[in-house]
């Protein structure tokens, strides 16, 4: 999943937030490094990649970009999930709530920030700055995001062709996120349950 969806996916929690946004900048026992709250943000994070990106409807999105982009279509689904979830009335009944989501977690993250690592703490004020995470509502948002992922990504090709396929395959892309994003919710709130809970010893 994308920005928005971890965000989300920390359960309102500052240091979970924390961990979920930085960990893919996080590489293996670096993790290590952090309070034991973030680290469960950062181990929440990858078990909440690992559910998405094999279950059979994201794999079914990502079928969508996959002729075009290879293994960058999983990363393009990732983004496209944002935009639905952005506008998932379920999770935020009108732009206000999501407006005040956003500025809430970026006050999370800015409490943290001495501890980014340092490609996100590069990244950071951008993303505070031009309101990413309130930004996928608008397909311009998700415009800028594909563009933003193939500047960053040596070998994708032209993102142009991934957005046209996000417009016009936007009514299926959208049922995808539908179906899927209830287990997710459901599976991630489990998965931190079972890290906050006290160690038996």
């Amino acid at each position: 999943m994308n920005y928005l969806a971890h965000a989300y996916l920390s359960f309102g929690v500052s240091d979970i937030a924390v961990g979920n946004l930085i960990s893919d900048f996080v590489k293996g026992k670096k993790k290590l490094d952090y309070p034991e709250t973030i680290q469960h943000g950062i181990t929440l994070h990858r078990a909440i990649d690992t559910f998405t990106d094999g279950h059979p409807i994201t794999q079914e999105a990502k079928f969508s970009f996959r002729r075009d982009y290879g293994l960058y279509s999983g990363a393009i689904t990732d983004i496209i999930y944002d935009h639905f979830l952005a506008n998932d009335m379920d999770q935020f009944p009108d732009p206000g709530r999501l407006e005040a989501f956003a500025l809430r977690t970026y006050e999370q993250l800015g409490t943290r920030e001495p501890l980014f690592p340092e490609r996100f703490a590069r990244l950071f004020p951008y993303m505070r700055t031009q309101n990413w995470l309130y930004n996928y509502r608008h397909r311009e948002g998700i415009y800028n995001s594909l563009h933003g992922l193939a500047r960053r990504a040596t070998h994708m090709p032209d993102p142009s062709t991934a957005f046209q396929i996000f417009e016009s395959q936007y009514e299926q892309l959208q049922d995808c996120y539908r179906r899927f994003f209830p287990e997710l919710k459901n599976f991630a709130f489990n998965e931190l349950q079972r890290l906050s809970s006290p160690k038996k010893i």
